[in-house]
């Protein structure tokens, strides 16, 4: 069926380029400003729909500007909105994003995020059974994701975590995910391993399969991914380009991958295009703007020769 429901954060970024990280109390000069739809949900959704998926998205926004313009993008890029609540009095999210020779720092305001209710997804279960992966993320209430968590299992459908914002999380829990895409950061933090290697990673693919996760999928940046294929674990490296902005690297990822999966394929052919999706996000500026279609994806494999 190729249809994925994303349940999970909507974010206008508002994003400053610099020179350099301002330190605790210094004020430097930013040297551009954009404003960009985001939000680790939204981003996703967006992914997964320019790769050629079906997708909805569950989510809330408030009655503001940014909402509305939310909404507008998400409809451009035939995203299905019709579970997406507006919330009388609460500001949309925000993320205030700073970026430094392709690296990033963000903090996050979640506002109407935060009302995202397991209320909210237990009204919409029978529309959430209807799909074939659950896309969630950890910037909406925890006890909402452990609900939808919940009802995706109970209706057989497959559940994609991309663990961040990064945090502890249950062996209870983490049992119920069929496929995990975390960063090194948020592998540690569920972990407890210190992930600064492909050896190191490897060492958490164990224990995560321990946990009854039956996927996983550990992006490393520049050093590529690590992931579980049968009875191996497999690094595979990144395609060199000139990175401009990782925001948003890891939504495609996790897009690309709900993508292939839906369609049937297999995780090694899985990694390899959301290898290939994430290495094109990092090329533009931005979270959403940044995002490849599928044709940009068939035209960078036509060049390289892959």
């Amino acid at each position: 069926m190729n249809r994925i429901v994303v349940v999970g954060s909507l974010n206008m970024d508002l994003v400053v380029q610099t020179n350099r990280f301002p330190q605790i109390g210094e004020t430097i000069l930013g040297s551009g400003f954009m404003i960009s739809p985001g939000g680790k949900g939204a981003n996703q959704a967006v992914a997964a729909s320019r790769l050629g998926a079906h997708v909805s998205m569950i989510g809330c926004i408030g009655r503001d500007i940014f909402g509305e313009n939310l909404l507008k993008n998400l409809r451009e890029n035939n995203v299905e909105i019709s579970d997406v609540e507006v919330i009388e009095q609460i500001a949309t999210g925000v993320a205030m994003i700073i970026l430094k020779d392709g690296d990033n720092l963000i903090i996050v305001d979640s506002g109407a995020n935060s009302s995202l209710s397991v209320k909210t997804v237990e009204d919409k279960a029978n529309f959430i059974k209807n799909n074939d992966i659950l896309m969630v993320q950890l910037e909406i209430p925890f006890e909402t994701v452990e609900r939808v968590v919940d009802i995706a299992k109970d209706n057989g459908i497959k559940v994609l975590l991309n663990p961040a914002p990064a945090r502890k999380l249950s062996d209870a829990f983490l049992s119920k995910i069929d496929i995990i895409t975390p960063n090194e950061t948020e592998c540690e933090i569920i972990t407890g391993i210190n992930v600064k290697s492909v050896e190191d990673a490897k060492k958490a693919v164990l224990l995560l399969l321990k946990k009854g996760i039956k996927q996983i999928i550990i992006t490393m940046g520049s050093k590529g991914v690590v992931y579980n294929s049968g009875n191996e674990i497999i690094h595979k490296p990144v395609h060199e380009v000139n990175v401009v902005d990782t925001t948003a690297a890891g939504d495609s990822f996790s897009g690309a991958i709900a993508v292939a999966i839906s369609q049937g394929k297999g995780i090694d052919d899985a990694v390899d295009f959301g290898n290939i999706v994430g290495t094109l996000t990092v090329t533009k500026k931005g979270a959403q703007n940044s995002l490849p279609t599928l044709n940009e994806v068939q035209s960078f494999i036509s060049k390289r020769g892959i």
